[in-house]
């Protein structure tokens, strides 16, 4: 039901999170760095669905799609932070897609220019 959510818990905010950022935070604004166009839009009008969702449902999907817990506080690496309720994340990386400049625009921009 959520295949673009999903492969963010299987990349940008799954157990590899760290590979993305040295705290949660820049985490989940590199994951829409590594998509194109397509995958942005299905992933904001995903999370949009998602967090329309009652907090019991948040949390029993947020569980499936992700490798981590946002919620818990890691001890490596250091200063990862932490939010304080998986609303709170999944908030945070729909504002990074929201905020992408290619879906703002609506269309692919060339990296070159």
């Amino acid at each position: 039901m959520f295949p673009c959510l999903t492969s963010l818990g299987a990349n940008c905010l799954g157990e590899d999170a760290d590979m993305f950022g040295n705290t949660l935070t820049e985490a989940i604004q590199w994951g829409p760095r590594t998509y194109d166009l397509p995958f942005k839009q299905q992933a904001v009008n995903e999370l949009r669905t998602l967090l329309a969702y009652s907090d019991v449902d948040l949390d029993r999907v947020s569980w499936a799609v992700l490798g981590i817990d946002p919620t818990a506080d890691v001890e490596e690496p250091p200063n990862w932070g932490n939010f304080p309720s998986l609303r709170a994340f999944w908030s945070a990386v729909l504002h990074a897609f929201e905020n992408d400049p290619e879906v703002r625009a609506g269309k692919e921009i060339d990296p070159d220019m």
